[in-house]
């Protein structure tokens, strides 16, 4: 079955969507930030709130690369500055356990896995730009804990690689469509993504980490059976980073939540009547009814009969063509539901 399951939270198409308030650097390597930020994911009605492992000498070597339209910004700046220490981060699981929401963190390095492994993390959450990283991949998979995977950047050929890598240690997957633009253009979204990873894996749960402004995005991914979304989170836009400017704000992430397990509960079914819709049928349906006295022997036509509600009658409506040219077996008055015995012939 297309299920995880993270920290006794099962997750699958079953289920209510698992939404992931990504704090990811947005604190900007300030432990106050950070337990601010996460305070605001519980306000909002947050169960998950993810933040990103940084150790930057062992993620990355010294670059002047900047991430391009992102910021201005050197690359090595912006981690270095955002990272948490050891002790901060443990510090921030340690507030999430004790206000009752769960503490996930994306490592990017082996050193990162490896920390958030001995801090007890019950899953980790792979960003799109390790999802073909195999050696990580690996590394991480041999601890046999929950895996969420993001594939911005990748086709689903390189996935494959990805997936194969995990689940030859038998880790429990799920993988996350992306697209690696910030923010990413409505058009540029492509959620028939969703659609294809989950035929293509049928044993994982699929959902969105989206970079789209606003959450409109997520809530269509969940009519297409996404069982997970991720939105980068802030407090307020107006905060400095280099992801505030795309991540939504406490009752963004509120309305996401309602919203998302609300189209969940809205989601399958066929068209056909509940039983529940007969008080409706009752006074909405029409019925052939005598729409002027009518002698006995008479034939119907359009100038004694026609559809009326409320839908208590024997005949509906769809068969007034049926009754038409037919006689009366008896007078009939005005205003009266006509019934088979009232008619010659009918069946």
């Amino acid at each position: 079955m297309s299920v995880i399951e993270i920290a006794g939270r099962t997750i699958g198409p079953d289920h209510p969507p698992y939404v992931i308030a990504e704090v990811g650097i947005n604190h900007e390597g300030e432990y106050d930030k950070a337990i601010e930020l996460v305070d605001a994911a519980i306000g909002a009605g947050a169960e998950v709130v993810k933040f990103q492992c940084h150790i930057t000498e062992q993620e990355m070597v010294p670059t002047d690369m900047t991430p391009g339209e992102i910021s201005s910004e050197k690359l090595w700046d912006i981690i270095k500055r955002c990272e948490l220490t050891a002790d901060e981060e443990r510090r921030v699981q340690q507030y999430c356990t004790g206000k009752g929401i769960l503490y996930l963190s994306t490592p990017f390095s082996r050193e990162a896995a490896d920390r958030l492994h001995d801090m007890g993390v019950p899953a980790f959450k792979i960003g799109s730009g390790e999802c073909n990283n195999i050696p990580l991949l690996d590394h991480i998979a041999r601890f046999g804990k929950p895996m969420i995977l993001s594939t911005g950047m990748n086709d689903l050929e390189s996935v494959r690689k990805s997936v194969a890598a995990i689940q030859k240690h038998k880790t429990p997957l799920a993988l996350m469509h992306c697209t690696s633009m910030y923010p990413t253009p409505y058009e540029d979204v492509r959620l028939g993504a969703v659609s294809q990873l989950a035929t293509e894996f049928p044993n994982s749960p699929i959902g969105l980490s989206d970079h789209s402004m606003n959450i409109w995005t997520c809530l269509g991914a969940v009519s297409l059976g996404a069982s997970i979304l991720e939105k980068h989170f802030t407090i307020s836009r107006s905060w400095p980073g280099p992801d505030t400017a795309i991540s939504i704000e406490p009752a963004e992430l509120s309305d996401l939540i309602t919203g998302s397990h609300s189209i969940w509960r809205a989601r399958g079914g066929s068209k056909t009547i509940l039983p529940e819709e007969q008080p409706v049928i009752d006074f909405a349906y029409a019925t052939v009814v005598t729409i002027a006295p009518i002698k006995s022997g008479e034939a119907f036509s359009k100038k004694n009969i026609w559809v009326k509600r409320p839908g208590t009658g024997a005949i509906l409506a769809s068969r007034l063509d049926d009754v038409m040219g037919k006689t009366a077996t008896h007078d009939l008055s005005s205003d009266v539901h006509l019934s088979p015995s009232d008619i010659n012939g009918f069946a």
